[in-house]
């Protein structure tokens, strides 16, 4: 068997050390899972923003209140999260509306708390697993970098037994510890990108839904004054 055949990737994850190639095993299996999460959020967040582009345009073309809380109703499975969001502000100040004698303020402090409520489970859902793609990104350098240390003791171990030490001899064991630390900067690498981008995304239509529930209360307090 030649050089070439020994030293290539498949051949030195065969023939790593059991410790190493659970390692190595570990990041493999959890760069998967990051790149699952990675397409997911990816999809989600971009249907997320699509819906709240539909939303605020037909909320601010001059619809009537009523029959958009009404459509949001009837598909509520089809519903974006600004949309939920403004479902629940508006149908909790009807209903205080509907209770005599309530101030104003109180009936727009009712709406935006209900707003909050439903904003603070929207962002959650948005936010799910960026967490354990920053996990990854920031320990599985590290759970690499444990394999290839292990694999570099093995290899001199190994090294004990030999009455003469050569490049040859060592070099397997040295690369097939090294390639501990490549899977875990590739499981790592795309897992840091992914969770800047997303935060970035998440925190941009965080800023929209803010922006929203507060000129949507000043509606709400003009009416209320209104009545």
């Amino acid at each position: 068997m030649n050089v070439t055949q020994d030293l290539s990737i498949l051949s030195l994850i065969w023939n790593a050390s059991a410790v190493v190639q659970f390692v190595m095993a570990l990041l493999l299996a959890v760069s998967f899972m990051s790149w699952y999460w990675i397409f997911r959020k990816h999809f989600a967040i971009r249907r997320a923003r699509a819906q709240t582009d539909k939303f605020e345009r037909d909320f601010w073309s001059g619809t009537d209140l009523v029959a958009l809380h009404q459509s949001a109703v009837n598909n509520r499975h089809l519903t974006g999260a600004l949309e939920r969001i403004f479902e629940a502000g508006f149908r909790e100040f009807v209903k205080i509306k509907l209770q005599k004698g309530t101030e104003p303020g109180a009936m727009v402090d009712g709406a935006r708390r209900a707003m909050r409520a439903t904003y603070q489970r929207e962002m959650d859902n948005l936010e799910a697993h960026l967490a354990f793609l920053a996990s990854v990104g920031s320990v599985s350098p590290y759970v690499g970098l444990l394999g290839t240390v292990w694999g570099i003791m093995h290899a001199f171990r190994g090294l004990s037994t030999m009455q003469q030490a050569t490049l040859a001899a060592v070099a397997p064991g040295i690369a097939e510890a090294l390639v501990a630390t490549a899977i875990g900067l590739f499981a790592a690498i795309p897992a840091v990108v992914a969770y800047n981008r997303f935060s970035h995304d998440v925190d941009r239509i965080a800023v929209r839904f803010e922006s929203f529930m507060e000129e949507f209360s000043n509606i709400l307090q003009r009416q209320a004054q209104a009545r």
